[in-house]
């Protein structure tokens, strides 16, 4: 059976980013830019101020002055600043002719309604100014090919009035768990039947992952009924199933999978959990869908889900082959690793003071405040196998063992990957 490693390596051979297209801004946060921006406006687009107060030449030493007009922002001055005149002036609003200075309001006093008079009559020139341009110019290049459109770039897309961009789109990811026991998740289970967990998870991994998920609905273990559920699935960019991909008498997926010209490219890898896992692609002219047949089993399926599907969305977005963060971290406790396979296994990360690391939604931060291993500790759970997501649900983390038999001892370094 392939490793992880040589199976990851195939996938990353097969997937490529999707083609980019015209977005709003509205649908364009988030993705990868895919074209160079250059501004076609000077920011700011005139010399404005950065306070309230008085706008006033800077050579001008006069403390008491006359008040030509009073300027809101968004308005026009209709006067030019000449020596013994000020005009007052509102934070964002543009500087009138002859003006080069802001005095602060707070350095200014009232003598009447026509008169003020300045405590700081030496005002260096551009002293609360911010010049025309300075944050950008027209014909500079603003905005890079391959950036993550974040707020902050569809604020600078949307003050240089660029309402549409080209962009790498969202990886479209159907979602179909298959098996006759699946009920939907507000039916009452008769005996022998289980709700659908699968669909639910597997869609909110892949809206987290950054795709738009479609849940399909599910699919029986019938080949006809399972046929027709996996062509409404191949519209989409990746389809990912759960269930049928073992070796029993109703595991049916690989065989309407190659009919339906769906090439594998791999089946069963050493990993626990998640041994079965199928993967193959469908050329449909010059489109390409990816296939994910995960593990019926609930822990299996998302394991398989984080180490594969998460990284071929990522790289089907544009922003390369990324799977979720990883950090090294000394284990609490001894631990017997039977091996056999390369095993992911559900667990506690905390930091030095013995709080558990919040890995969602800011453990960037978390991890950056941690400057070496001996900061991180590690607790694997006790589970009870592939079905148990309960457990799963206490863990922020998967502890990543090696396939040989191990006999772990407390303060030994393991890698995390968090979840």
């Amino acid at each position: 059976m392939l490793t992880v490693e040589e199976a990851l390596e195939l996938v990353v051979k097969n997937v490529e980013p999707l083609a980019a297209r015209r977005v709003s801004l509205g649908e364009a946060a988030g993705l990868v830019l895919a074209e160079e921006i250059r501004s076609e406006v000077n920011s700011p687009p005139y010399d404005k101020a950065l306070m309230d107060g008085y706008a006033v030449r800077s050579g001008d030493r006069q403390p008491e002055r006359q008040i030509l007009e009073e300027i809101a922002a968004g308005a026009v001055p209709r006067f030019p600043v000449t020596p013994g005149a000020a005009s007052r002036i509102m934070t964002g609003a543009p500087l009138p002719e002859g003006a080069d200075a802001v005095v602060q309001l707070e350095r200014t006093e009232l003598v009447s309604e026509s008169t003020v008079r300045l405590r700081q009559v030496d005002p260096l020139a551009g002293q609360n100014v911010l010049p025309l341009g300075a944050a950008l110019r027209a014909g500079e290049v603003v905005l890079q090919r391959g950036v993550v459109l974040r707020p902050v770039e569809i604020g600078i897309l949307a003050e240089m009035g660029r309402g549409v961009v080209s962009a790498i789109p969202r990886p479209r990811v159907a979602v179909l768990p298959t098996g006759n026991e699946l009920v939907a998740v507000g039916e009452k289970p008769e005996q022998g039947q289980i709700r659908n967990s699968n669909g639910p998870l597997l869609a909110a991994a892949a809206a987290r992952a950054g795709a738009h998920a479609i849940e399909l609905g599910i699919a029986r273990d019938k080949r006809e009924k399972l046929r027709r559920w996996v062509e409404q699935g191949l519209v989409a960019d990746v389809l990912v199933l759960s269930g049928g991909v073992s070796a029993g008498k109703f595991d049916l997926v690989p065989e309407v999978l190659a009919e339906l010209g769906v090439e594998q490219v791999f089946h069963k890898i050493s990993l626990r959990p998640g041994k079965p896992l199928w993967f193959g692609v469908k050329h449909d002219g010059e489109r390409r869908v990816l296939v994910f047949g995960l593990p019926g089993n609930p822990v299996s399926s998302f394991v398989c889900f984080e180490l594969f599907v998460r990284p071929a969305i990522a790289a089907m977005a544009g922003r390369g082959f990324e799977g979720l963060p990883t950090v090294r971290a000394r284990l609490t406790h001894a631990f017997v690793h039977a091996g056999g396979r390369e095993s992911f296994l559900p667990a506690t990360v905390s930091g030095v003071s013995g709080s558990v690391l919040n890995v969602a939604p800011s453990f960037e931060s978390r991890i950056a405040a941690a400057s070496s291993p001996a900061d991180l500790w590690v607790a694997i759970l006790p589970w009870q196998g592939s079905a148990d997501l309960v457990t799963l649900a206490r863990a922020n983390g998967l502890v990543r063992l090696s396939a040989a038999e191990q006999q772990l001892n407390p303060g030994t370094l393991l890698d995390v990957i968090l979840i």
